[in-house]
């Protein structure tokens, strides 16, 4: 490539960026004089449907706008070729959740065998499904869960997790309630990991217990039988 046509490419580069920075500055000026109860905007891009911008809001949340920020539109992007919800596989990846990013100092941990697999799991105490998955995975070996209190179904489910959380031994309490069905002991203390976990599985788009994420990033809602458990494990720890 000659060095002329190197420096008009990269001209023409730097004038599609400033175009792009100027859209987005108009976009973000119009939507603030207009929307002001609209909540900061984390990000503008350019969607594959011409003329319409996704807005990213909350850190999650999508709108969708045309060029100069005159209309919002709530709701998917389809791509009809694809046949693709372009605005679920938006959320999917900006609500995966990185294992290492998990908040584990708002779990308490439990530990069987070698502890080698490790697995999060987010749980209601007055989940069904819940409790039935705890029994099975009371059978399985070599594992470390950390189980994270997401008290979403009721004020007694707050109460129990508040319980659980503030008693001395938190595992055994949990397990004593989840697998033989005795009531936790009251108890008091600094619970506001309880709320944390319910931000964050908010944002994280937890909409269900439980929830199991895996070391692997793989994420998995419901109570899923003990053998589709261990070969999830076999996947997140090859």
């Amino acid at each position: 490539m000659t060095r002329f046509l190197k420096s008009s490419l990269l001209a023409l580069i730097a004038g599609l960026s400033l175009g792009a920075l100027a859209q987005e500055a108009t976009i973000r000026k119009n939507l603030a004089e207009r929307l002001p109860n609209l909540p900061k905007i984390d990000e503008i891009t350019k969607t594959p449907m011409d003329g319409l911008y996704e807005v990213r809001i909350n850190q999650s949340e999508i709108l969708y706008t045309d060029a100069g920020g005159n209309f919002i539109i709530q709701g998917s992007l389809i791509d009809t070729k694809a046949r693709v919800d372009l605005t679920e596989q938006r959320l999917e990846k900006l609500t995966a959740i990185a294992y290492k990013d998990l908040p584990l100092k708002d779990a308490f941990t439990i530990v069987r065998g070698n502890g080698k697999r490790k697995v999060a799991v987010f749980e209601d105490p007055n989940c069904g499904y819940c409790k039935r998955f705890e029994r099975d995975l009371a059978k399985v070996d070599n594992i470390t869960v950390h189980v994270f209190l997401y008290p979403i179904l009721s004020q007694d489910s707050a109460d129990k997790s508040r319980h659980i959380w503030c008693a001395k031994d938190k595992a055994k309490t949990f397990l004593d309630w989840m697998v033989d069905d005795i009531t936790p002991p009251a108890a008091n203390c600094d619970a506001s990991a309880l709320a944390r976990n319910v931000e964050f599985g908010k944002k994280m788009r937890i909409t269900g217990t439980p929830t199991l994420i895996f070391a692997n990033g793989n994420s998995v809602p419901g109570a899923i039988p003990r053998d589709r458990l261990e070969k999830l494990l076999a996947e997140a720890h090859p």
